[in-house]
């Protein structure tokens, strides 16, 4: 099939890189500044996220941008390219990127990677089966010889971020230390792929081995205390939807700077009209007190809520699983809907 090109001859992912490459050189984008997303790109030329992928990959073999997770690609510290550098020659008209990997080096893994690495930068919802094969510079169906559909990729996404950490052989002292160690561990993973928070629920959970290892640790740390099975399996619950009931603003924040373009304090900024108007009404005069009483705003910290959190959760649980009284979560099966 004969490839797309602009009423110049030139594909138009070249004329997309050549746009950039001119801001970058001219200065009109800085190292450090954010470069236009996957999103931005196919809406201001009106290309498919596969073309945008390609054109932004081509810039990150040159050396012009670089991919930093949940911030986006920037323009790199080392771009140097000289103002008027035309696309490579090996980037010509239909061919990959230069140092792309031709289809027989093609792996299962080298294509999770790539898919990983897109979600970490441009989030879940930029992510395509051609964007990835745009990535990694072979033809757009070559990712479906190593998986079947994009839903299957996500799967095998998720299993491999999950299992990028994992546990001492000689765990600590104290379930409450194990427990505390197991939440830490998937914060950090939610920290570092935020999208994966938006993968499952409660109610229709994410069935990969990797997430089950962080599972086992948690239940093996609260096994042995005389809780009945259904108890200990609730406790395991509210700890991990205390993880990932944080975790998942992560994403959602990222993906509304993407859509809107302002940060999180601008969008409080814009808002701070409807704000005064519902502080000033009457109707809340404990809200209206309290947000009078910041001095320079509310600064909501997910670390340190993570973290608090955490704490008041294990010593609420303490008593239940020690033996120390009845507690809430005792009693089987009771209150169940």
């Amino acid at each position: 099939m004969t490839k797309p090109t602009d009423a110049a001859g030139q594909p138009p992912y070249l004329r997309i890189v050549a746009a950039i490459r001119r801001r970058i050189t001219d200065g009109e984008l800085r190292p450090g500044d954010r470069v236009p997303s996957t999103r931005q790109i196919a809406r201001e030329w009106g290309v498919a996220l596969a073309t945008a992928t390609k054109a932004l990959t081509t810039l990150r073999i040159e050396g012009l941008v670089e991919a930093r997770p949940r911030t986006g690609t920037v323009v790199a510290a080392t771009a140097t390219a000289p103002v008027g550098v035309p696309a490579p020659a090996t980037a010509g008209r239909g061919q990959p990127p230069p140092a792309a990997a031709s289809d027989h080096e093609l792996t299962l893994d080298r294509i999770v990677r790539a898919a990983i690495e897109i979600a970490d930068t441009e989030g879940l919802s930029a992510l395509s089966m051609r964007g990835v094969a745009a990535r990694l510079g072979v033809a757009a169906m070559s990712p479906y010889r190593y998986v079947p559909s994009k839903d299957d990729l996500v799967l095998l996404m998720a299993d491999a971020a999950f299992g990028e950490e994992t546990y001492p052989a000689d765990p600590p002292e104290g379930w409450r230390a194990r427990v505390e160690s197991g939440a830490r561990t998937l914060w950090t993973l939610y920290r570092r792929h935020p999208w994966l928070a938006q993968l499952g629920s409660l109610t229709r959970p994410l069935l990969v081995p990797n997430l089950l290892v962080h599972g086992e640790w948690m239940l093996s740390a609260l096994d042995g205390h005389g809780l009945d099975p259904t108890t200990l399996f609730d406790i395991h619950v509210l700890i991990y939807s205390h993880v990932q009931g944080l975790a998942v603003h992560l994403e959602r924040e990222a993906h509304a700077e993407a859509a809107t373009g302002q940060s999180e304090d601008q969008w409080m900024d814009s808002r701070a009209p409807a704000l005064r108007q519902l502080a000033e009404s009457g109707r809340f005069p404990t809200f209206a007190k309290v947000v009078r009483s910041f001095d320079d705003g509310y600064d909501l910290r997910l670390d340190a809520l993570f973290a608090s959190g955490l704490t008041a959760l294990l010593d609420g649980l303490t008593p239940t699983v020690e033996g120390r009284g009845s507690g809430p979560a005792r009693g089987g099966s009771a209150g169940r809907r």
